[in-house]
């Protein structure tokens, strides 16, 4: 039998459980329109004690392909991740593929993050072509033999769920994630083309319904305890 005080404390901690899966629901839906991002969710669990608890997991499955028709946008078709290094030298991993021409011809994200081991595309070449192995290559003209510029880089992760985010829709790797991997002989990549969230709207909308309830119902709960707990202490005095 739990007292009042316990009541309370219990309400409280589950409303904050509550409140934080809400704000997971709210980031998933801020980023439906994210190239690339995956899905977060908090699976909630009741302990013994009628506490609850959760755990974060992410959903890496595969976001739908939209063709853009921009040369420089790349989509990822199956496992992996494309290393980028920051003016720095840090190296994140992200499968945000809507990349550009930096200042100094070099293929970089939108932040001017440089993709794989710097990639340089020449300013006056005819076109370049990315392939599916991520070799990339360029056309002086429409008849000429290419020239092969770099590749882009896929790599793999031992655990991908234990990958870090890190902001602008990148990833860091941790020590449960394992050390990246490199793929060899692929065929994932996808010029002209980008991976689109693979975001729920309708589930993640009916789970912030369903939250929103529960959370009413709880302040509510919490309201009514408080007030049973003040009148028995005025009956005391």
């Amino acid at each position: 039998m739990y007292s009042m005080q316990g009541i309370i404390r219990k309400s409280v901690s589950n409303v904050s459980t509550q409140f934080e899966k809400l704000g997971y629901v709210g980031n998933n839906l801020a980023n439906m329109n994210t190239r690339g991002y995956k899905n977060v969710t908090f699976e909630q669990m009741l302990k013994e004690d009628g506490y609850l608890t959760g755990a974060i997991r992410t959903d890496y499955k595969q976001g739908s392909i939209q063709v853009t028709s921009n040369p420089y946008d790349v989509a990822i078709n199956g496992v992996g991740f494309i290393p980028v290094v920051s003016p720095e030298g840090e190296v994140q991993y992200t499968r945000d593929g809507s990349f550009k021409q930096g200042k100094n011809g070099y293929l970089v994200t939108n932040d001017d993050w440089i993709v794989g081991e710097g990639i340089k595309i020449p300013a006056n070449c005819y076109k370049f072509e990315i392939k599916p192995n991520g070799e990339v290559y360029s056309y002086d003209a429409a008849n000429t033999e290419p020239k092969k510029l770099g590749t882009i880089p896929l790599v793999i992760f031992a655990s991908q769920e234990a990958l870090e985010p890190s902001g602008m829709n990148r990833l860091v790797a941790t020590e449960e994630s394992g050390e990246p991997m490199l793929v060899k002989n692929h065929d994932r990549f996808c010029q002209n083309n980008l991976e689109n969230s693979n975001t729920n709207i309708y589930a993640s909308t009916s789970d912030m319904l369903r939250l929103n309830a529960s959370l009413l119902a709880s302040t509510r709960m919490m309201k009514v305890v408080d007030d049973m707990y003040n009148k028995a202490i005025n009956i005391r005095e």
